[in-house]
Parts: structure tokens; sequence; C-alpha cells
């Protein structure tokens, strides 16, 4: 008795154990900026996000989630640093987020060095699917050329000739100024200067006055967050548009016309890929988002989400977080989620949806807090993102 009592308590044993084997254990984090300039949208909302769709993703799937986050101060050196120690010490999966496209850049190629999966939604050079593609990252919301061919292909169709850029001055801002001037060229435009200036800053008005001074039809403001908050009241202070110039607000996001306002905002056209009022679904998942935070989201936030769900469909499909495997299956499958719909991720990692031209509401036609922006246009899936031929990925055959 002895004996058959110690077989089975083995055989209990190796059961238990092949039970725990066969969760799998999944570990993100979310890297963005927690304290700075995109903060708000970013930070503490991609990290809600991502945990919202892990959520959602539920927990009978034999898989378990866990979500981390850290604050990469917009800075590459502690960017990688936090994405070394997370990939060679704690055992993180994938990062997700990232804004800032020069932390966003050392991120993917720390990614394929360890042969990981970076998510990215945050960040919008281009050059993440183009001359720097990699097959452990998938970008997924928004790029400088769609940003580029949503709002400044508007700009010059409706009479905005000549352009003065205020830029700011690293990788993300040099990449929407070399793809918005791309296109204002090819619909017959012209650029007739430009400015680089300090990230992040607080003082544009050097700046501003030059452009006001070159006599340009549209200054385009190629920076985000904090940055563009700021130039475009230090504009409408120097009374830029009532001289009858345009802003070119190139990436802005809902959050920042909130905190602008609509006495000031009103009228600017811009490009997003989500936004929290188009559909029953994005005004479901947003309502939740907001309890959570206060908040409505951003379309990064809303990117960190999709892109976090359709990872996790990947690794219950491929039966493993074998990075390889994963990214196979993340190309492979469809795309579905509430906020974007249905879509592809490309072979060079573009993640391809609708992207929508807005335009600003004055305030007598808001109906609410958040009740800001009147669709302009929808800009298809096919049209909205650089051809794949274009790109110059050295994934593309």
């Amino acid at each position: 008795m002895k004996t058959t009592g110690f077989i089975l308590t083995s055989l209990a044993g190796i059961l238990l154990a092949g039970s725990a084997y066969a969760q799998t254990a999944v570990k993100i984090g979310v890297l963005n900026d927690r304290s700075g300039i995109y903060a708000d949208i970013t930070g503490e909302g991609s990290a809600v996000a991502a945990q919202m769709a892990a959520d959602d993703f539920g927990t009978d799937k034999g898989i378990t989630v866990e979500i981390v986050s850290a604050d990469h101060q917009n800075k590459p050196d502690i960017g990688s640093n936090i994405a070394r120690q997370w990939y060679d010490t704690e055992n993180v999966d994938a990062i997700a987020d990232v804004p800032t496209s020069s932390v966003a850049l050392a991120i993917n190629d720390i990614t394929r060095e360890k042969n990981k999966v970076f998510l990215n939604s945050g960040a919008a050079s281009s050059d993440l699917t183009g001359a720097k593609c990699s097959p452990n990252t998938v970008h997924w919301t928004y790029d400088t050329w769609a940003l580029a061919n949503g709002t400044g292909g508007a700009m010059v169709a409706a009479g905005g000739k000549t352009w003065f850029f205020v830029t700011a001055d690293y990788a993300f801002g040099h990449a929407l100024e070399r793809d918005t001037s791309a296109v204002v060229k090819a619909n017959g435009g012209e650029v007739i200067g430009a400015v680089r200036t300090p990230f992040p800053g607080t003082d544009f008005s050097s700046f501003l006055l030059q452009a006001q001074s070159s006599g340009a039809q549209v200054i385009g403001l190629a920076n985000a967050g904090g940055d563009t908050i700021n130039s475009i009241k230090q504009a409408s202070e120097f009374g830029i548009t009532q001289g009858g110039q345009s802003l070119a607000g190139l990436l802005m996001f809902v959050n920042d016309v909130h905190a602008l306002g609509l006495e000031v905002a009103q009228g600017l056209v811009l490009t997003e890929s989500f936004y929290w009022d188009l559909n029953d679904q994005t005004r479901a998942w947003s309502a939740k988002f907001e309890e959570k935070t206060g908040k409505k989201p951003s379309m990064i936030q809303a990117g960190v989400y999709g892109a976090v769900l359709h990872y996790l469909k990947a690794v219950e499909a491929a039966g493993t977080k074998d990075a390889a495997a994963v990214m196979a299956k993340m190309k492979e499958m469809p795309t579905d989620d509430p906020l974007f719909g249905k879509g592809v991720v490309r072979v060079d990692g573009r993640k391809v949806h609708d992207m929508y031209l807005f335009r600003v509401k004055k305030p007598a036609d808001s109906k609410g807090e958040w009740d800001l922006y009147e669709t302009v246009a929808t800009i298809p899936a096919d049209k909205a993102f650089r051809p794949l031929a274009d790109g110059g990925c050295s994934l593309v055959k």
C-alpha cells in the first residue's frame, strides 16, 4: 500500500506540474512619458488601456498577463536602460507604447537584439516601418506619413500652397517635416522655410515670429503634446491666424484640444486614427476608460489597447510566447477590436486601418466637454498609410 500511495502521489505531482506548465505567463511593459509633455496623451492612461486589453482578453485561455510600467522621460538612454533591464532580468516579453521617436528607435533595435516584441503606439516616425523596420516591431496607431498626407494634403488642397515649419528638433519632428514637405511639393506647394526648436520647449515666441514674418500661408507645427499646446497659445497671442496665416497642427490629440479650449482651437484641421465619439463601440469603451482615468482616451492610448489585445490573441493562436512565432501570427491573423475595427499588420510591421480628417468645432456647436471634433473625411486604410513598396523596408521582398 505504501508503494501504491507513493505512485499515486507522484502521478498527482506530475499532473499538477503539467497543469502549471500549461499556463503561459506573459509580461508586458508599458514604457512612456509619465511626467513630461506627453504624459497626458500616454502616461498612466496607456497602462490602464493595456490592463483593459488584458482584462478583455480574459483569464480562461491558459495565459496569465502581468502589466508593468515605467517612465522613459523622453530620453533614449533612460528608455534603453529600462528596456534592457526588463528584457534581461525581469522577464518582460513585450514593450508597448513608447512615444518620442528617438526613444522608440532605440527600443526598436534593443527588442530585435533580444528577440522580444515591440508594440509601438506612441511614436510617429515612419522610419519604424521604413529604413529602420524590424521583424520584431509592430507600429500600430499612426505615423508621420499618414499625418502628412491627411492634414498636409488637406491644407494644400484648401489653398495653403506656401509653408513654413516650426519643428521639434529630434527624430519625430524631422520625420514629420520631411514627410509633410514631400506632400506639399507633390501637390504643387512650396516650403519657404523652417526653424528647429529645442525639445521639449516652453517659449516659442522667436520661432513663431520668424514663421509670421515669412509670409507663408501655412505654418506647419511639426511638434506634439505640450509643445503644440504652447505653440498654438502663443500664436494666438501674436495674432498670427487673425493676420491671415493658417496653423497646421500636424500631430494633435483630443487631449490637446481639450486643454486649449474651443475658443483657441476652433477651426483647426487635424488627422487621427481614433476618436472616442466615432461609433457605439468607441463610445462604450471610452466611457469605461474615463471611469478609470477621469478623461477620454487619446488615440495613442486606444492604440495600446488594440496592439496588446492583438498580441495576446497571437500568443494564444501560436501556443507560445516565442517572439518569431507570435509576430508571424500577428501578421497572419486579421486584426479586429472595438476601437479600430478590422485591419491587418503588414509584413513591414505597419498596422493598417482607416484614418480620419477632423475639424475642431466652434464653441457654439459643441454639446459637451469632450464634444470637440466634426469629421471632415474618412481616409480609407489602403490610402491612409505609405504604400508597402515605398518604405525601403528590408522585410519587403
